[in-house]
């Protein structure tokens, strides 16, 4: 039984998971990179600390952090659309160490369904399909492969889609932007709290040493989808270039379905 978890990462979705699994009566050390969060993180019950990955080193107390965890939950956004020439395997490989080093049996990792390219023939990409976006995912996919290789603990990876809820959504981006492409894509998104109810689902069910994709399981247009969502919402809506073809990929989430039971909280 999971009594303690680390959650490296304690921001937009780290923060509420935190939140959730204090909830559910499991002790949770969370990390952030900024000092003043702290005092957040402690108000809501959450052991802070100040951790930050880097190339050629973990800054801050990571021993401390891991220490009697019986799973550490990774949730740190690669960064490289800022950053485009940093080295995230570098961080995680240190990470790994730490993880091998305070015992760490059992392992999340929040990674992207951008591992899968998006095609003009908008592939249906079931639990089968292995990542080929290597052009532009291939640290997280390495990264992935990384993780799961290591005998010394057991990882779950989730590729969740876009991930959205109240306050963010791309519909909001969009609105009354002119040129946006891919109007005939198909949509993979998910909301935030389905993202918090199925990493709970698996820490309750211990379900490690395998590979998820989530996403909501519907798929309508990029164009139907966002000019339906600007007139519900008073928006100006997108308007779509026509000339190029679309690409996009549909992502199945069956697996995720079957193995947990799992029902959708939030439809888009």
């Amino acid at each position: 039984m999971i009594k303690q978890v680390s959650v490296i990462g304690c921001g937009w979705l780290g923060f509420p998971l935190g939140i959730a699994l204090v909830n559910k009566g499991i002790t949770v050390k969370g990390s952030t990179t900024s000092n003043e969060k702290l005092e957040l993180l402690r108000e809501n019950h959450i052991d802070p600390f100040t951790i930050k990955l880097a190339e050629d080193k973990i800054q801050g107390d990571i021993n401390s952090f891991l220490e009697h965890s019986d799973l550490l939950i990774i949730n740190v956004p690669p960064g490289l659309r800022k950053h485009p020439n940093k080295n995230h395997i570098a961080e995680i490989s240190h990470l790994v160490e730490s993880i091998v080093e305070n015992q760490i049996q059992k392992v999340i990792y929040v990674s992207s369904t951008s591992v899968f390219k998006d095609e003009s023939n908008i592939p249906i990409i079931s639990s089968k399909f292995k990542p080929n976006n290597y052009e532009t995912a291939k640290q997280l996919i390495e990264i992935e492969n990384l993780l799961m290789s290591n005998s010394y603990f057991k990882t779950t990876i989730i590729r969740f889609g876009g991930l959205i809820d109240e306050n963010r959504h791309p519909g909001n981006f969009l609105s009354g932007r002119s040129g946006v492409k891919n109007p005939k894509a198909p949509i993979n998104l998910i909301h935030k709290e389905d993202c918090i109810d199925i990493i709970a689902q698996i820490i309750e069910k211990e379900l490690f040493g395998t590979t998820i994709n989530a996403v909501y399981p519907a798929h309508p247009t990029r164009k139907s989808y966002y000019t339906s969502y600007s007139k519900d919402n008073n928006l100006p809506p997108p308007e779509f270039e026509n000339t190029t073809t679309s690409k996009g990929k549909i992502i199945e989430s069956e697996k995720l379905v079957q193995l947990l039971d799992y029902k959708f909280k939030h439809a888009l």
